[in-house]
């Protein structure tokens, strides 16, 4: 078990689990959700994402929707300790399942999904980690469509993916009219190639992409960017 601080939110992330990394941290802070809104976080693992979206808003309202009971008892654990219960529920259930969430409850749809198909080579050795790498459980046409049904009309979604993704990604959001609105990637240096994308689309958005200028964690002589430091509350 590890715990982690970020702000003033404490959370404990299950050894057997990703430790909390820079993905679900750039896509906390890539997200422009409105006050008050009510968001879900497919596969919310400890709970991470929700937590740093409530510590950034408290009036939001968050679900977080996971399919492993361990890690759904240990967001629930993070929830209660940091006195979040009444902005956060934790549900277990499968993202497949159409009664897993209330259609069309949800002003945001966060998710940090499995990046490499099931077919993609070498798997980790921990069930809990292949579950959370792999697309085993769910494809990236599983969350997709789970979000567009858990989203009312005009909703966002808001992903972090694999750049060589990119293609899958856009055909499988306007699959389930997720319309791609804005795009950040991610490199580590100013030198180097894109590690991540960040992702916003609208359900039943018009087309319309921006690129957003690159997010770089490191400066050239390998020092912590003004963002990175932002990001990780330094």
């Amino acid at each position: 078990m590890h715990e982690l601080l970020y702000g003033h939110i404490r959370m404990e992330v299950c050894s057997e689990q990703f430790r909390l990394g820079t993905d679900s941290m750039a896509l906390a802070d890539f997200c422009r959700i409105r006050p008050g809104s009510r968001v879900l976080d497919l596969g919310c693992g400890c709970g991470a994402l929700g937590l740093l979206l409530l510590g950034a808003d408290p009036t939001l309202r968050v679900m977080g929707l996971e399919l492993q009971p361990e890690a759904a008892g240990q967001a629930d654990k993070n929830v209660r300790e940091n006195g979040l219960s009444e902005r956060m529920t934790v549900v277990c259930g499968d993202l497949r399942d159409p009664s897993a969430v209330p259609a069309s409850g949800f002003d945001a749809v966060v998710c940090n999904p499995p990046y490499f198909p099931s077919a993609a080579g070498k798997t980790a050795a921990q069930e809990a980690r292949r579950v959370a790498r792999t697309e085993l459980q769910c494809t990236l046409a599983d969350v997709c469509r789970a979000a567009a049904r858990a989203l009312r009309w005009g909703g966002r979604c808001f992903l972090v993916h694999k750049p060589d993704r990119l293609a899958d990604l856009v055909c499988a959001l306007r699959g389930e009219r997720l319309e791609p609105k804005r795009i950040r990637f991610v490199r580590h240096r100013p030198d180097t190639s894109v590690s991540l994308m960040l992702t916003e689309a609208r359900l039943g958005g018009r087309p319309g992409l921006e690129i957003q200028q690159d997010l770089i964690l490191f400066l050239a002589d390998g020092s912590e960017s003004p963002e990175y430091q932002r990001i990780y509350h330094r």
